[in-house]
């Protein structure tokens, strides 16, 4: 294995393509054709070429495989292997108080009274101050129907349920089954295994990357959920444009047929989980992500005020986070924050994260009509194009890539 994987990397540098590292979900994307837009071919030395298309993969695999970590802790683990042993997390500060805990929206309270022809001042407010200061915030009350969130908790615990033999027969390069993108033995790796597809448009699902068998509900709760979703993304987006004082409509389009995917992640329990991580540091590089919490296993933190503060669940809520494309897009009035996973000792945790990306012949910079009263451009404007060629042309680091794109203003 070791001799095919060098082999494969000669070769690709032979061919002068730049390796990629990817994560999957809304971290790390391989190459794409989209519809509409544009593709990047590594055959073709990395140029790009605009096409209108259907949305499809073409990802040249230099990826290793990793062991399943739901495996590894099933065989009574008591000994942490060492890529997953994560120094650098010693002695970080995480402040667990009252006045440091994630704003909490009620949706019903917008919604109502704005069928009325009005919005709760008080609760736009909250959600500008969230959208602003925190990056992150709970939905409650938000009308998402109630049994496709059941289904899709019911089928994600059974997906994971099986043996991994069956989980890895779904597997479709970037898509599927298994750790993120693992690209050399030295790596560190993430305490966890997730499930990552495309949803959203119907052209970009690649069911290879789907359970063949069991769930036998799986496409169809996915279907359901993920139009809940996209219902939700449609609405925040509105809200958010009618807090920053942009035209509703035109921020909505923005995102209108852009990719929804959603990733699976499940991290089991591990005997010292100081020493590891379930997902590193890292902001989101899309547009929003709604994420569903399966079970009451706390273990997401949010970097906040330079510490990390742990998001409190709360049953039936969804937490939304705003993604490094509208940070760009608002010129930073909004903020894409870090975030991570850290492991319980005893008990696993659960949850589906719901990515929603900008289409693709946006332009990723700061909006022009934000940009007023002498303010000044903190982004350089990309095309998703060349937004994707800087996912793909670093590692996954905290904020590295909205830093790359950040101008010094003097």
């Amino acid at each position: 294995m070791a001799a095919d994987r060098r082999e494969r990397e000669a070769n690709a540098r032979m061919s002068g393509k730049r390796e990629a590292r990817m994560r999957k979900g809304g971290e790390r994307r391989g190459e794409r054709e989209c519809r509409g837009g544009w593709k990047w071919d590594r055959g073709g030395g990395g140029e790009l070429e605009e096409r209108k298309c259907e949305v499809v993969y073409i990802w040249e695999s230099l990826s290793i495989d990793a062991s399943s970590v739901q495996d590894l802790v099933s065989k009574n683990l008591e000994t942490i292997p060492s890529r997953y042993i994560r120094p650098e997390i010693d002695g970080e500060i995480v402040v667990t108080s009252i006045d440091n805990e994630v704003p909490v929206i009620d949706l019903s309270k917008l919604i109502l009274d704005g069928n009325k022809g009005g919005f709760s001042n008080e609760e736009m407010k909250k959600l500008h101050l969230a959208c602003q200061e925190w990056g992150f915030f709970q939905l409650v009350n938000h009308g998402v129907d109630e049994e496709a969130m059941k289904k899709m908790v019911e089928d994600v615990r059974e997906f994971f349920e099986l043996p991994v033999e069956l989980k890895k027969e779904c597997s479709s390069e970037i898509e599927g089954y298994g750790q993120a993108f693992v690209l050399s033995e030295e790596q560190k790796l993430d305490w966890g295994d997730m499930l990552y597809f495309s949803t959203r448009p119907d052209s970009a699902r690649n069911y290879k990357a789907w359970p063949a068998h069991r769930p036998l509900t799986f496409r169809e709760t996915v279907n359901k959920y993920s139009s809940e979703m996209e219902r939700m993304k449609t609405i925040l987006v509105g809200l958010m444009a009618k807090n920053l004082g942009i035209d509703q409509g035109k921020f909505i389009d923005l995102f209108k047929d852009g990719l929804q995917s959603m990733r699976l992640n499940y991290y089991p329990p591990c005997p010292d989980p100081s020493k590891v991580l379930g997902i590193s540091p890292h902001s989101d590089a899309t547009g929003i992500t709604i994420l569903l919490q399966l079970n009451e296993v706390d273990g997401l933190q949010i970097r906040h005020g330079g510490n990390w503060v742990p998001v409190k669940i709360i049953p039936g809520a969804l937490l939304v986070n705003i993604g490094d494309v509208i940070e760009i897009l608002s010129n930073g009035i909004y903020k894409s924050i870090e975030h991570r996973v850290v492991i319980n000792k005893e008990k696993e945790r659960i949850s589906v994260a719901t990515f929603h990306e900008a289409h693709t012949s946006v332009l990723v910079g700061p909006l022009p009509e934000l940009i007023v009263d002498g303010e000044t451009e903190m982004y350089r404007s990309v095309t998703s194009a060349e937004f994707l060629k800087l996912i793909l042309s670093q590692k996954l680091d905290g904020k590295s890539l909205l830093d790359n794109l950040k101008l010094k203003n003097e």
